[in-house]
């Protein structure tokens, strides 16, 4: 590791004790750089990757609701406004008891990168609260999430920062806070996206995240002397990616053979299939319980495997669709010894730095999270487009601008790690090419 990266990190460490996941993804991305620094010192020289690493808004707030016993409850609600070099400030919103102000750093740094690897003129931001969805009525959500757009909404417009949804954020959670934004702004504009189709949200949104994945471990695959026609996938998670995933990967002639809930795996070598199997996974998600053992009840073909991950099930490809940090050391070394070849990681930063090293190392092919899951944030900045010109796009037009989008950030990855004598390393590709799109428009806007 270069001293000019060491110096950043230590930098990032200082200004953000306690933070380990923004710390993480940080030094991910400070390594991958370390020859464009040298190539190009202006970066350094004008203090690019200094702010670079310096979100340019935190906003931290309360939010205070009434439950239906009539109880106060409080959370804490978070927006970080990272960077708006090349846009609008654009990213999801998560509700988790695990939300906090490092999570959301994390994750809106990662979208900087992710947002700038799309042709689309969007900048990176993330949000949400420690507030937990499951379990409580659909009057309780729809008091925090008004109370929650109620601090928010004034930090928020179509050209500032355009929130959409994540992880415990769906339809309905999106649907309640952007009625609270028109009822407090008296707009309709495309401030919040992912709302429903037929009032200003776009088809194929739902699918996008899992489709874009798929499109680009294809590519990936296609690159490798492989196909995405009868690989095995062992994946992890059961919500709405995993689901658009299979779904895709399934009508490309893949088998998805895996599933896993905070309940522990499932494991159906006849694969997860089009028709009632991956429909299942909707009704598993509905069911609020959060679990993926009922699968295995209902189909004889699968086993159920109580705390465990899947990562031990041999596969020709890996997608982790759960949440970060899925992916450990000892996974990484099962995947390796399992003789995986390929790993497209579909969730948020899903593989420790150690373990995604490991996996480096011993020749396995990663699909960096910021560049294969983009579609979901493309999606999102279509149906600003088609918000802005009150207009529609077919789910076919939709899908097909999404694919394109996704085989370009393939080809950028591929091209900036050749580029910088890192061939096949699509990790330090799509780094380097997310940083270079958001360094050249910070050093063109002057020190801000």
């Amino acid at each position: 590791m270069s001293k000019v990266v060491e110096q950043f990190i230590e930098i990032a460490k200082k200004r953000n004790p306690g933070e380990p996941e923004f710390i993480q993804t940080v030094e991910e991305v400070m390594e991958s750089i370390a020859p464009v620094l040298e190539k190009y010192p202006q970066y350094v020289d004008s203090g690019v990757v200094e702010r670079l690493i310096e979100p340019e808004r935190q906003i931290i707030f309360r939010v205070p609701w009434v439950d239906d016993s009539g109880k106060t409850q409080v959370n804490r609600g978070f927006r970080v406004q990272f960077n708006s070099a090349i846009g609008p400030y654009k990213g999801g919103t998560r509700f988790h008891p695990s939300v906090n102000l490092g999570i959301i750093k994390f994750l809106s740094f990662e979208q900087i990168f992710k947002n700038a690897l799309t042709p689309l003129p969007i900048g990176g931001g993330k949000g949400g609260a420690d507030f937990d969805p499951r379990g409580k009525s659909d009057n309780e959500i729809m008091k925090f999430c008004q109370s929650y757009v109620t601090e928010l909404y004034r930090h928020l417009g179509p050209d500032t920062d355009s929130p959409a949804g994540d992880m415990g954020v769906g339809p309905r959670e999106i649907g309640y806070m952007f009625g609270q934004y028109k009822r407090l702004t008296n707009t309709y504009n495309c401030s919040i996206t992912g709302k429903g189709v037929g009032w200003g949200g776009s088809l194929a949104r739902t699918e996008a995240t899992g489709y874009g994945i798929v499109y680009f471990a294809d590519e990936m695959l296609k690159a490798n002397g492989a196909g995405m026609k009868d690989t095995t996938i062992a994946t992890s998670g059961f919500g709405n990616v995993t689901w658009g995933m299979a779904s895709k990967a399934t009508e490309l002639g893949a088998k998805v053979i895996t599933i896993s809930g905070p309940d522990g795996y499932v494991h159906d070598p006849d694969g997860i299939t089009a028709g009632e199997k991956i429909d299942f996974l909707l009704h598993l998600r509905s069911s609020g319980q959060d679990i993926v053992a009922p699968y295995a009840e209902k189909f004889s073909s699968a086993a159920f495997y109580a705390k465990e991950k899947p990562w031990g099930v041999k596969a020709d490809l890996v997608i982790p669709c759960a949440t970060q940090n899925e992916i450990h050391i000892e996974d990484a070394k099962k995947i390796v010894a399992n003789g995986t070849k390929f790993v497209c990681e579909g969730s948020n930063m899903p593989t420790t730095n150690e373990a995604l090293k490991y996996l480096l190392d011993n020749k396995v092919i990663v699909g960096p999270a910021k560049a294969a899951n983009a579609a979901g944030v493309a999606t999102s900045a279509l149906e600003m487009a088609q918000n802005s010109m009150r207009y529609y796009w077919t789910f076919e037009e939709v899908d097909a601008k999404v694919k394109h989008i996704m085989v370009d950030i393939f080809k950028a990855c591929e091209s900036a790690a050749k580029e910088f004598g890192m061939e096949g390393n699509y990790v330090a590709g799509a780094n380097i090419a997310g940083f270079l799109k958001v360094a050249k428009a910070m050093l063109a806007q002057g020190v801000v």
